[in-house]
């Protein structure tokens, strides 16, 4: 008893009553290798397990390797200590409120995420809907599992014999490519509302189905999301945007109901005419870059998911008689303020937003000096492609994203032969300023001849 207590208060890793045993999966039927990890995680494992600690890779990555997927991430589990990992790695932090765990980096941007083994629950803090807020407690490895979200991602992979411990039929259902919620699903949904959108992202990034018993509750549950922090919101979006299935992710979060809490604004993108095919071919291109290994804009991501929003609210204004650009202006913080404080886009996204929208009404100008100071501007590049998308659903002329697409890279020459002369020189926005004309001196009143 007082162990016990000693280890509550201390926060201590301990051991489970009555802790289910795990079923040990040789090499020899999983088939994964240890070279098949990243050495970092190897490394990070191997010397826990020197230093005379538990050290295990868990998680997604095993899930990942198992049907035949490369990891992108690799976390490891420990029955170490934060401040025990943190001495063992002079390049590592520990971070986190809600639960403590290690950041061990590598090279420049390569970071392995160490956890403790967290313990049985018993004494979590939580809200009034059953919401955690506090999980520093520590335990073992079959509480761990128990702690984690779903069958498939409860694995822990011994990198010192290759084998893999299960302690839910993980790997079963990974074979059967089914996502199924460790415990009831009602209360682990409670705890976290957030897994509701990991179970949606997961299921349509690695084409599993979703649980019956676990899919069936996220439709009444969807209001819980309004008590998560939107930080944490945005986090999940942004998964959902680079998982490499962005529009699967978004569809099935509308199918799931789901997108009420965290994208209010999906609806009118989709049911906008034209702005699902805008959508689906920005996200598809996003998709082909991230399997091609290639960095990708966020800015430019939720330009293209709220340009529907703003086009509509942009051309209605249009319509009443006002002039382009401040009807665009007006348009776009019209949208802003629809979208609220639930997806909390970071400042340096909106601002990337705003400028990729308002460079789309000067596309149309192509004489004079308007063209060339065009190409100037920092965001051109991103401007453009942009237009290539509008052009692509025929929202603009394709001649007018081919004439932008030769204007660049023209010799100056070339450039002058281009212009296209029947356009106004100015923005049609603009008025044109009449030059006052300067009297004769002698005209002047008060002033004698």
């Amino acid at each position: 008893m007082i162990r016990k207590f000693i280890s509550r208060v201390l926060r201590l890793p301990g051991k489970s009553r009555g802790a289910a045993r795990a079923k040990i999966i040789p090499f020899a039927q999983h088939g994964i290798r240890r070279d098949e990890l990243s050495p970092s995680a190897l490394k990070v494992t191997t010397r826990l397990q020197e230093a005379g600690f538990d050290a295990f890779v868990v998680g997604g990555a095993v899930r990942d390797l198992l049907i035949g997927h490369e990891p992108k991430d690799f976390d490891v589990a420990t029955n170490a200590t934060p401040e025990e990992v943190h001495r063992l790695f002079r390049r590592s932090r520990i971070i986190g409120r809600r639960f403590r765990i290690v950041h061990v980096v590598f090279g420049r941007d390569e970071v392995i995420e160490v956890t403790t083994f967290r313990g049985d629950g018993s004494d979590l803090e939580t809200t009034e809907s059953g919401r955690i807020v506090s999980d520093n407690t520590y335990g073992s490895m079959a509480e761990d599992a128990r702690r984690r979200d779903f069958t498939a991602n409860a694995l822990y992979y011994n990198t010192a014999d290759e084998t893999i411990h299960d302690y839910h039929h993980g790997v079963r259902d990974v074979e059967a490519r089914k996502l199924v919620m460790i415990g009831p699903p009602i209360e682990r949904y409670k705890e976290d509302p957030v897994r509701m959108l990991r179970a949606v992202r997961l299921a349509a990034k690695l084409g599993f189905s979703i649980d019956e018993a676990t899919r069936k509750p996220i439709g009444h549950l969807a209001g819980l999301l309004k008590d998560v922090a939107s930080a944490r919101l945005f986090d999940e979006m942004l998964k959902m945007l680079h998982s490499g299935a962005s529009w699967a992710c978004l569809t099935r979060l509308r199918a799931e109901g789901l997108h009420k809490g965290l994208f209010p604004l999906l609806d009118a993108i989709i049911d906008q005419p034209g702005g699902e095919d805008f959508v689906k071919l920005a996200l598809a291109q996003t998709d082909r870059r991230l399997m091609e290994g290639k960095g990708i804009s966020d800015g430019f991501l939720f330009a293209a998911l709220l340009w529907s929003n703003v086009n509509a609210e942009w051309q209605r204004r249009l319509d009443t008689g006002e002039k382009s650009i401040p009807a665009l202006l007006d348009a776009m913080d019209t949208v802003e303020a629809r979208l609220g404080d639930r997806l909390a886009i970071p400042r340096r996204f909106l601002a990337t937003m705003r400028e990729i929208w308002v460079l789309q009404p000067r596309f149309e100008i192509r004489n004079g000096s308007r063209p060339y100071r065009l190409l100037e501007q920092p965001r051109f590049r991103a401007g453009y492609d942009f237009l290539c998308l509008r052009a692509e659903v025929g929202e603009v002329p394709k001649a007018l994203a081919e004439w932008w697409e030769h204007f660049q890279f023209a010799d100056g020459d070339r450039r002058e032969s281009m212009m296209v002369t029947d356009e106004p020189s100015q923005d049609p926005a603009r008025k044109k300023r009449r030059r006052r004309r300067k009297k004769p001196a002698g005209d002047t009143p008060g002033v004698d001849a």
